[in-house]
């Protein structure tokens, strides 16, 4: 048993060593998996595969480990506290991660592309690409013939009924899903279980069906719009932002249903649900994030 006066060091362990080597695998599956998509007799999606089986194996014994550690009452009260500023920096250090992406599609449409259509002191248009319009989307790319742009955009007012639906039911459910988890939350604070049970659920429910919609949206996006990877600037930026945020809404998922699990199983109550807590935090991150893609992705 742990007291507030003491400070609970955990054994050494070797999930830290499995988790970066999964991560390693991730990196390379994923890049050479982009890089020979198509490609006949390539293997290097089983790289990318390998890299899931490794990090979801180290999430479930290294998660293990420390509720097996919190539920016997290793834990103080100054190592919780600890735990609170561990994912508050977390999510500050998630923030910055975003940031410099939304920063960097805000350079290519402010600077960058206006420069190559003739605009400001730094135009170079006449000496590469004459004749080039500058416009967001960019469909129409400088190099148009070796690289081609998308044949549509995901521009909600430029998209056909057949896909506007998509950004805006995936929109509501991930807005929905912040006010189910607050339920599950504050239902778990009152010593209502059967409530918290019902929105935890309710909240899984609303994120795995966004999931679900992105990879439909990504599957319209190559197959009737050309939209892809190799699209330009265009297709680059759009795939970059909301596939780093489909993968974190991948990852919150993934702690709310351990949360979940963990709740049907008489774990947490109205003065001790930290891991609730944290995951609460964390999927009211992926929301805001969200709101701020659909307005300078599908919007503006």
């Amino acid at each position: 048993m742990s007291s507030d006066s003491s400070y609970y060091v955990p054994a050494s362990s070797r999930m830290p060593i499995f988790m970066a080597f999964g991560l390693l695998l991730f990196v390379l599956g994923a890049s050479f998996t982009m890089n020979n998509w198509g490609e006949e007799g390539s293997n290097a999606h089983w790289i990318l595969i390998a890299s899931f089986a490794v990090i979801w194996g180290t999430m479930f014994f290294w998660f293990g480990s420390v509720i097996k550690e919190n539920d016997s009452g290793m834990y103080s009260g100054q190592l919780n506290q600890s735990f609170v500023w561990g994912m508050a920096w977390f999510i500050f250090s998630e923030v910055m991660f975003f940031f410099a992406f939304f920063l960097a599609l805000g350079y290519v449409r402010l600077f960058a592309v206006p420069w190559l259509g003739g605009e400001g002191e730094k135009a170079i248009t006449n000496i590469l690409w004459p004749g080039f319009e500058a416009a967001w989307p960019l469909l129409v790319t400088p190099d148009n013939e070796q690289f081609p742009g998308a044949h549509h955009s995901m521009s909600i007012p430029e998209l056909s009924k057949l896909h506007t639906w998509l950004p805006f039911w995936n929109t509501l459910c991930l807005v929905t899903s912040s006010g189910t988890i607050a339920l599950a939350e504050a239902g778990l604070r009152k010593g209502n279980r059967t409530a918290f049970k019902l929105w935890m659920v309710a909240t899984l429910s609303l994120g795995y069906i966004f999931v679900f919609l992105q990879g439909l949206e990504y599957y319209e996006a190559y197959s009737h719009m050309g939209l892809t990877l190799g699209a330009g600037i265009y297709g680059t930026t759009f795939f970059l932002l909301t596939g780093f945020h489909g993968f974190h809404v991948c990852l919150g998922a993934i702690i709310l249903t351990i949360m979940t699990i963990r709740g049907f199983g008489g774990a947490f109550n109205d003065h001790d649900h930290f891991g609730l807590a944290a995951g609460s935090w964390y999927w009211h991150f992926v929301d805001v994030v969200w709101i701020f893609l659909v307005l300078v992705v599908y919007i503006f």
